[in-house]
C-alpha cells in the first residue's frame, strides 16, 4: 500500500481534521508545506494530523511542555554571542515537524548527490591545476581574491582524493514551489547532532505520531559517516582512531560537538589535546602518546594550524598541515574547503557542472549576481532596492543588506561601494521562501523556513540524510530565518512509503566483541578539567554548608555568643570580617550570592557550570541535570535582603542535598577508571584544605574555641553524630582536632583525604617508578605519617592565648596539599619537567 492510499484510509472526519488546522491560515502567494494554494490538506501530511488531533487538546500541550523539559534536562543548547539573557540558549524547538514526502526526498537527494559530487570535484581542481581557471570558467579574482582559498593547502595529495566527506546544503522553496540552494556548506557543515538531538525529543514525546507516520530513520547516514571516515585513515584501517575536533565550550554548536563525539563513539578533543611529533598526530594522554588517524573538524580551515595558516590561532594544532601533507592523519572536510562556501561560486555552478560532470546542474541556486562582471554589475546596480547584496566571499559579522529596507541615500552609499569593489560584492534574489505550520501561543501559524539537508560521502556518492534541520523564523512576519535572531528549528519527518526497517549504530548482537574492563585512555586536558571539577564541587558544598550554619547562629537571638560564632564563619567565607557586626547577615548573603563577588558562591557554581559543559561528552545524563539543576537554583535564586532568612536557609539546604547527589552519582555509577580518580582526587584535595583553613580559623586562637564554636565547625563537617557517640555532650578543642584532622576512619577528617589521596596517586600512570621522579607521592606519604605520629593532645596546648604547635601543623599540612596539588599538575595535566633543586613545598592555592 502506497503511502497516498494510507493517508486517504487515514483521514479523520472533516470535522477533526479541522480541529488543528482552523486557525491555519497560509500567507497569500507563498507555497504553504501542510495546505494546497486551495486550502485543502496535503495528502502526506493527513497521518501527521490525524495523529495530533487524536491527541486533543488538553494533551497537546502536556506534550509540548514535556518536550522541553526534555531539552532542558538534556542540556541542549545554542550559543548566542552578545545574547542579554546569557549566552547558552535553550534549543528552540518547535512542535509541529516538516513533513516531505518520499518521492520529494528521493529527488532532492539525487539532485544533492551530483551537487557534492560537483563541488568535490571543483575542490580538487582548484587545489591542484586549477583548469577551470585558466579555461575561463571561473574568475580567477573568485578563487585566489578569496581569503578562505589557502596557499599552503595547494597540491595535497588527499586518502581517494575525496575533500567534501560532510556536505549541507541550505534550501528553500522558490516561487516556483521547488527547492532550490540557498547555500552551501562544504567547510564543517553544522546542524546534524541538533537534527538527531530534535528527533529523539520529538519521537518521544510522539511516539504513537511518530510510528503511524512512517517516518524514515537517521541512523543510516551516521552509519554511512563513520564507514567513510573510517576508511579515510592512512594507518590502522582495522580499528582506527577518530576524533572530534571542537573550538571548545564557547563556540556557538560546542552542544553538538559534544553530542555527536558521544553517539558516534569518538573522542571530543580540543587543539590542545593534540601534539604533532614527526609528521604525526597524537592525542596527549595519562598514558602518553596515542596516534591519531583521523579528524572529524568543527574547526574553521584558517584557524587549524597557526604554524602555516592564522599564527593567532589557538584552536588548532601546530604542525597539522604537514602531517596531511605526508599523508599520516586525514581530516573531514578537508583543508582549504571551505572556499566553496562563498555565494561568489553560485552563478558559474551550473557551466562548471557541464564541464565537470557533463550533467545539467539538476538543483539550481537562488539567481545570484557576481559584481566582478561588467553585466551582472549592471544588472544588480540598476535593480538595487529589490535585491539582496552580501559580500562575496563570507566575514563573520557581515550581514546581507535588503536593499528594500535602505533609504534612497543608503542606496546610493552601497552603490558606491560596489563600483569601488565590485569583486567583493554578489546579489540575490530574495527569496521568500516557503512556510510551514509551528505551534505558537497555543495556536498554528505558518512561519519562513530553511532547511538544511546533510549528506556523507560513500564511495563514489553521497547517502542524504532522511531528515535534516529545518529552521523557522520568528514570526509570520518575519523572512530572515536566523537562529541568532530569535528563530527556532523542526525535526524534518521524511516518509517512507510503507513501514521502516530498524538501523542502528549499535552492533549485531550476532557478532562476537572482545570482553574488555579498560576504558579508553584519558586526555590530559579531561583529566585536568575533572580534577577541577571534584575541587569546585568541594569548594562549593564547603561555602554552603559554612553558610547555612552562620545564618542559623544569625537568625539565633539566645546570645552574643551565637553572634560572635556567626562572625567567626561569615569571616570564613568573606575572607574578611563583615563591615559591621549589626549587619554581618546581609553582608554575607551579598557576599554569598551577590554577582561580581569573586569567591562567592555564585562565582564558584559558574566554574561548575563552565567545566560541566566543557566535560559535557564524559558526563552522564543524570549528573548533567543535577548540575543544571544548582547552576539554575543560585543563578535565579533572588533572596530578600530585609528578610533573608527563611528563604536563604530553604536555597541552602537544597543545594547541600542536590551536591551530595552529584557525589553520591559519581561514587556509585562512575567506574573505577582514571576520570573516576581525578575528579575523585580534586574532591580530596579541596576537602582536606578547606577543613584545615576551617580549623586554622576556628582553633588556633585559644580564645575562640569556645562550645558554640566547636559545636559549629563540628555542624559545618557533619561530624556532630560522630563526636557525640565518642564524647557524649562534652566539647572541646583536643577531640574536635582529632577527629577532623588525624582521624582516618572519619570521612570528613584530613588524614581520611590524605589516605585517598595517596591511594589514587598510586594508581594513576607513571613514566618513571624511581622514587626520586615522584614528588607528588613523597609529599602524601610524608603527610599521611605527620598525621599519623601528631600528638593532637599535645599541640592543642594553648600558649599565650594561641596553639602554636596547632597552626604550625596546619599550615604544614595546607603547604602540604599545595604541594600535591602543583606536583599532579605538572605531571598529569602540563607534563612539565621540574627540576629536582626547584621541587620546593609549593605556595599555597588561591581559592
Amino acid at each position: 500500500m502506497t503511502l497516498s492510499e494510507q493517508a486517504t484510509l487515514a483521514k479523520p472526519a472533516p470535522e477533526v481534521a479541522h480541529s488543528f488546522t482552523e486557525a491555519y491560515a497560509a500567507i497569500a502567494d507563498v507555497p504553504d508545506e501542510m495546505m494546497e494554494r486551495d486550502g485543502s490538506l496535503r495528502a502526506h501530511w493527513w497521518p501527521l494530523v490525524n495523529g495530533l488531533n487524536d491527541l486533543g487538546p488538553d494533551e497537546l500541550p502536556r506534550r509540548w511542555e514535556q518536550a522541553r523539559r526534555l531539552i532542558r534536562d538534556n542540556g541542549v543548547t545554542h550559543n548566542v554571542y552578545g545574547d542579554p539573557d546569557g549566552m547558552e540558549r535553550p534549543w528552540s524547538l518547535d512542535f509541529v515537524p516538516l513533513v516531505v514526502s518520499a518521492a520529494e526526498w528521493q529527488s532532492v537527494g539525487k539532485a544533492l548527490d551530483q551537487r557534492a559530487r560537483l563541488l568535490d570535484m571543483l575542490l580538487a581542481d582548484l587545489y591542484g591545476r586549477a583548469r577551470v581557471v585558466t579555461e575561463g570558467l571561473l574568475p580567477a579574482e573568485v578563487v585566489y581574491a578569496n581569503r578562505s582559498f589557502l596557499r599552503p593547502c595547494h597540491g595535497l595529495d588527499l586518502p581517494h582524493s575525496r575533500r567534501l566527506h560532510l556536505y549541507g546544503a541550505d534550501l528553500a522553496r522558490g516561487a516556483d514551489g521547488r527547492f532550490q540552494v540557498l547555500s552551501d556548506r562544504t567547510q564543517a557543515p553544522s546542524g546534524a547532532g541538533y537534527a538527531l538531538e530534535s528527533r529523539i525529543v520529538l519521537s518521544r514525546v510522539l511516539p504513537t505520531v511518530f510510528r503511524q507516520c512512517n517516518v524514515q530513520r537517521l541512523a543510516p547516514f551516521f552509519v554511512a559517516l563513520r564507514q567513510t571516515l573510517a576508511s579515510l585513515a592512512p594507518a590502522n584501517r582495522e580499528n582506527p582512531r577518530v576524533v572530534v575536533l571542537t573550538p571548545g565550550p564557547y563556540n556557538e554548536t560546542y552542544f553538538e560537538h559534544a553530542y555527536l563525539a558521544r553517539y558516534l563513539g569518538y573522542t571530543l578533543v580540543q587543539g590542545n589535546d593534540l601534539t604533532v611529533r614527526d609528521a604525526k598526530v597524537f592525542l596527549k594522554t595519562l598514558g602518553g602518546l596515542q596516534r591519531i588517524d583521523v579528524i572529524l573538524r568543527r574547526v574553521d580551515d584558517d584557524y587549524c594550524d597557526p604554524l602555516e595558516l592564522f599564527a593567532r590561532s589557538y584552536l588548532g594544532v601546530p604542525g597539522l598541515l604537514e602531517a596531511v601533507r605526508e599523508g599520516t592523519v586525514a581530516i573531514a572536510n578537508a583543508l582549504g574547503s571551505g572556499i566553496l562556501q562563498g555565494p561568489a561560486f553560485l552563478p558559474f555552478l551550473p557551466a562548471l557542472s557541464r564541464r565537470l560532470l557533463g550533467e545539467d546542474l539538476a538543483m539550481p541556486s537562488v539567481q545570484t549576481w557576481w559584481c566582478g562582471d561588467a553585466a551582472s554589475r549592471s544588472h544588480v546596480l540598476a535593480n538595487l532596492n529589490r535585491l539582496v547584496i552580501k559580500n562575496a566571499f563570507p566575514v563573520r559579522g557581515n550581514d546581507p543588506l535588503f536593499g528594500q529596507s535602505l533609504t534612497q541615500a543608503e542606496l546610493e552609499q552601497l552603490a558606491t561601494r560596489i563600483n569601488a569593489r565590485p569583486t567583493d560584492f554578489v546579489a540575490q534574489e530574495q527569496v521568500t521562501g516557503g512556510t510551514a505550520p509551528a505551534l505558537s501561543r497555543g495556536k498554528v501559524e505558518p512561519r519562513r523556513f530553511v532547511l538544511r539537508a546533510f549528506l556523507a560521502a560513500t564511495g563514489d556518492n553521497y547517502t542524504i540524510m532522511h531528515g535534516g534541520l529545518t529552521r523557522i523564523t520568528e514570526s509570520p512576519d518575519s523572512v530572515v530565518v536566523s537562529l541568532q535572531k530569535g528563530g527556532g528549528s523542526k525535526d524534518t519527518w521524511v516518509l517512507a512509503d510503507g513501514p521502516v526497517s530498524e538501523v542502528t549504530l549499535l552492533p549485531s548482537t550476532s557478532a562476537p566483541i572482545e570482553l574488555s574492563r579498560g576504558g579508553s585512555a584519558l586526555p590530559s586536558r579531561v583529566a585536568d578539567d575533572l580534577f577541577w571539577l571534584g575541587r569546585y564541587m568541594q569548594r562549593a558544598e564547603s561555602t554552603v554548608r559554612i553558610a547555612r550554619c552562620a545564618f542559623n547562629r544569625f537568625a539565633d537571638q539566645s546570645g552574643a555568643e551565637s553572634a560572635r560564632t556567626a562572625a567567626v564563619l561569615a569571616r570564613e567565607v568573606l575572607g574578611r570580617a563583615p563591615d559591621r557586626h549589626e549587619t554581618g547577615d546581609r553582608d554575607l548573603l551579598i557576599g554569598v550570592f551577590g554577582r561580581n563577588q569573586r569567591y562567592s558562591l555564585r562565582s564558584t557554581v559558574e566554574g561548575v557550570d563552565g567545566l560541566a559543559r566543557v566535560l559535557r561528552d564524559r558526563i552522564s545524563i543524570d549528573a548533567w541535570r543535577i548540575l543544571q539543576d544548582i547552576e539554575h537554583d543560585v543563578e535565579s535564586f533572588d533572596p530578600d535582603l530585609d528578610a533573608p532568612y527563611a528563604s536563604v536557609l530553604e536555597m541552602l539546604n537544597k543545594l547541600v542535598v542536590n551536591i551530595a547527589a552529584f557525589g553520591g552519582l559519581a561514587m556509585d555509577s562512575m567506574t573505577r577508571g582514571q576520570a573516576w580518580r581525578f575528579l575523585d582526587l580534586g574532591h580530596r584535595i579541596e576537602r582536606a584544605t578547606l577543613v584545615t583553613r576551617l580549623l586554622h580559623t576556628t582553633m588556633t586562637d585559644a580564645h575562640a574555641g569556645s562550645a558554640s564554636l566547636l559545636d559549629a565547625v563540628l555542624e559545618i563537617t557533619d561530624s556532630t553524630l560522630t563526636y557525640r557517640r565518642r564524647y557524649l555532650t562534652q566539647l572541646e578543642v583536643a577531640p574536635v582536632v582529632d577527629l577532623l584532622l588525624a582521624d582516618a576512619d572519619n570521612p570528613r577528617a584530613v588524614a581520611f583525604q590524605v589516605v585517598a589521596i595517596q591511594d589514587h596517586l598510586s594508581h594513576l600512570p607513571r613514566e618513571s617508578t624511581h622514587p626520586n621522579r615522584e614528588p607528588d607521592r613523597q609529599a602524601a606519604v610524608k603527610l599521611r605519617t605527620t598525621l599519623q605520629l601528631a600528638d593532637v593532645q599535645q599541640i592543642c596546648q594553648p600558649v599565650d592565648g594561641n596553639r602554636p604547635a596547632l597552626a604550625t601543623l596546619l599550615n604544614e599540612t595546607t603547604d602540604a596539599l599545595a604541594t600535591i596539588s602543583q606536583r599532579v599538575g605538572q605531571i598529569y595535566f602540563s607534563h612539565a619537567q621540574v627540576p629536582r633543586h626547584l621541587m620546593a613545598p609549593a605556595q599555597k592555592e588561591g581559592p
